[in-house]
């Protein structure tokens, strides 16, 4: 009979809820799966941009006539810098004899297990032993990283009225220390000290992979010292 319908003609379809949560499960995925693999395309995209800008710092030396030279604090032992320390010194005192600059100023304090020593004090004791006078020499020692290294210098530069600085330190640590310089007000100049020896491949992509950490950590606000120690391998940076 037409316009009525029995049970009989037609059929309901259910679908059962095994296979709407089996959709839901896969589109979550999918959309995960995406996001990783944006966020790991950023990030060697982002990598790949540092380093580039990292070798290229690295690889020129601005030195030229300034108000004063900072050398960047790395590691000393028992009141002896260590063998990066001691050639961060040596070029500054290079640059000092070139006349670059009158004044020079060591960066870096020190930990519990240093007997009282820091790096700044080290380096002014360093600079002092190869000719340069204790009044053109400003020590600075209180500082732990690069980071506080920086803001340190900007306060001595305001105080004793330092317009134009050269920095010096590693080839690979010079761009993030002239980002955050820059950051601070100051105006610098790069200039790396000698690389002395061979260094393996292996140590050098830590280098890399610590100041790609260190400077990403910074523009992001984010505080990974442990990570970024563990891939330095010392206490140099």
């Amino acid at each position: 009979m037409r316009g009525r319908y029995t049970r009989s003609s037609y059929q309901v379809m259910i679908v059962p809820s095994t296979n709407l949560r089996g959709r839901r499960h896969s589109t979550e995925w999918v959309v995960l799966r995406s996001l990783l693999i944006s966020f790991f395309v950023i990030a060697v995209a982002w990598s790949v941009y540092v380093v580039q800008q990292i070798s290229e710092v690295a690889g020129q030396d601005e030195a030229q006539k300034a108000d004063a030279i900072a050398v960047f604090g790395a590691a000393e032992y028992r009141g002896r810098p260590s063998p990066t320390l001691h050639f961060r010194l040596d070029h500054a005192v290079d640059l000092y004899r070139i006349k670059i600059a009158p004044i020079v100023i060591t960066l870096g304090g020190g930990g519990d297990k240093d007997s009282g020593n820091t790096e700044g004090g080290v380096g002014r004791d360093y600079l002092l032993a190869h000719g340069i006078p204790f009044g053109n020499i400003i020590a600075e020692t209180r500082s732990t990283d690069t980071e506080q290294q920086v803001r340190r210098l900007a306060a001595i530069a305001r105080d004793f009225n330092l317009h134009h600085i050269v920095v010096v330190s590693d080839g690979t640590h010079l761009f993030r220390i002239r980002e955050l310089c820059q950051s601070v007000g100051l105006d610098v100049y790069t200039s790396p000290r000698a690389t002395i020896g061979h260094i393996g491949q292996w140590d050098l992509a830590m280098r890399y992979a610590h100041e790609v950490l260190s400077y990403t950590a910074w523009k992001l606000h984010l505080n990974i010292g442990w990570l970024r120690r563990g891939f330095s391998g010392d206490d140099d940076f």
